[in-house]
């Protein structure tokens, strides 16, 4: 790993900000610190989005350089240093993993966003219902996918990419109370990824300004 510090900007909450912190711990690669609270609208101050400009997190600072989105943080992170590897050497399967993250970066995760419920209403109910029909949604085929890969963990027995997407997005559906009997592979991956301790080193209530 190159010598020069990562600096992580992030959310406690954020499940992308813990996909990135995650992928962090299992690389044992340490970083500094910058929690930026969402709810307190940080994100839109002037000092931090001259390091992002999109005002989202994570963010990632790496020397002069700043880069921004989850899954191109950890693929660059896998490059740089690549044991113990989040993806198989079979490019196939890589493929269908890359699929799986997708679904949920791209077809979860975003609608249920703090900018997208928040232009949806101000009613904490209406937001919670907005959250749980969207991930109920999109855990449907997710499941399926589960039957097919999983075995321990989401593709096999080793964590990989796919763990550090689909645990975070299972941690909100717990929040807005989703029935996960509806998901049972889900559900029991998700508690043997809780109990590693990469996993939890990065969970949402280890993390400075945590209110859980």
């Amino acid at each position: 790993m190159p010598e020069a510090k990562i600096e992580l900007f992030h959310y406690w909450r954020s499940s992308c900000s813990w996909r990135v912190r995650w992928a962090l711990a299992l690389k044992g690669i340490a970083y500094k610190s910058h929690p930026i609270n969402l709810l307190k609208n940080e994100q839109s101050d002037l000092s931090y989005l001259k390091v992002n400009p999109s005002g989202q997190v994570p963010c990632i600072v790496y020397g002069d350089n700043a880069l921004s989105e989850s899954l191109a943080i950890i693929e660059w992170l896998e490059e740089l240093n690549p044991e113990p590897a989040l993806l198989p050497k079979d490019a196939w399967r890589r493929a269908e993993i890359r699929s799986f993250c997708t679904m949920i970066s791209s077809g979860i995760q975003p609608i249920a966003n703090l900018r997208v419920i928040g232009h949806y209403s101000t009613d904490a109910e209406q937001k919670a219902e907005w959250n749980r029909h969207f991930i109920d949604e999109g855990l449907i085929p997710v499941e399926t996918m589960l039957r097919k890969y999983s075995g321990n963990f989401s593709f096999g027995d080793d964590i990989t990419l796919a763990d550090l997407f689909l645990i975070p997005q299972i941690y909100n559906a717990h929040r807005f109370k989703v029935d996960m009997s509806r998901f049972p592979l889900a559900q029991q991956v998700y508690e043997r990824a809780l109990k590693t301790a990469a996993c939890d080193e990065a969970a949402p209530h280890n993390q400075p300004g945590a209110t859980v």
